[in-house]
């Protein structure tokens, strides 16, 4: 009975993920407890897995039909759409609050609180994206679309760690979403690893000839490091945008980081 409990949370938290991070319908097939959405970190980056898949399967179909670049631009939309623009949205909060707010930790919470973008946000958005599809053109158009499987998922497992090395910065009662992520056990941290290095494994092992795996590593894992430590230096703690800005700059690092090995 007991065993068929923690199956039941186990599916539910899985489903809260989906529901949380994606705009798809899912809420419609199944309405998991509030304690569910606590969790859904543990189920990050399988969720990446469908909005890798859904921008990837974009772009190789659109380039098979239209110009390159325009498959390029209907990927990302393609994802925003699926995401509804959660991440993005917790980037621009981000750069609003630690470009705005200085070294004031209480200032910076509240800009990054604020619904209303900041010139730091437009700027830092117009830039991200930028960046990103300049990567992704940059790349084979045989190499993007595998990429894209791997480092949404991939960075969406790195980011997690956040919520390992410091505690929410908020209160659950002033959080934007209204939820705290819990520490993953140490089962759920192995689960969620898997689910993060899976699919970036079996993209280095397919170009292991053209790429060399220990940058495609360190770059996300360095990145990650300094933007930890920026967090924590200016608000000793994490928030769902900080999270999710995290996602964005570490992913895009990725791809930077395999823009070198095909200069």
């Amino acid at each position: 009975m007991l065993k068929s409990l923690n199956t039941f949370k186990w599916y539910d938290n899985l489903w809260a993920a989906f529901i949380f991070f994606t705009r798809l319908p899912f809420w419609r097939l199944r309405q998991p407890p509030k304690s569910s959405y606590a969790a859904v970190v543990e189920w990050w980056p399988l969720v990446g897995w469908l909005t890798g898949a859904i921008a990837a399967a974009t772009l190789w179909l659109g380039s098979m039909v239209l110009p390159y670049p325009i498959a390029v631009m209907l990927a990302i939309v393609a994802r925003l759409l699926t995401t509804g623009a959660l991440h993005e949205d917790g980037l621009a909060d981000f750069i609003d609050g630690f470009g705005g707010g200085g070294t004031d930790r209480q200032r910076i919470l509240n800009i990054m609180k604020d619904s209303h973008i900041g010139t730091f946000g437009v700027v830092g958005l117009i830039f991200y994206f930028a960046m990103l599809a300049g990567s992704l053109l940059s790349l084979p158009q045989h190499i993007a679309p595998l990429a894209i499987l791997a480092f949404d998922p991939f960075a969406k497992m790195v980011t997690s760690q956040l919520i390992l090395m410091m505690p929410y910065a908020r209160t659950e009662e002033t959080a934007k979403n209204k939820t705290v992520y819990r520490r993953p056990s140490v089962g759920a941290g192995i689960a969620l690893t898997i689910q993060g290095l899976l699919p970036m494994g079996i993209f280095l092992w397919l170009i292991r000839s053209q790429v060399e795996w220990t940058t495609m590593i360190f770059v996300p894992c360095l990145t990650m490091y300094f933007l930890y430590r920026m967090i924590w230096s200016r608000l000793h703690g994490y928030t769902g945008d900080c999270c999710g800005a995290v996602c964005l700059l570490v992913e895009l690092s990725c791809y930077l980081a395999l823009c070198i090995h095909f200069y």
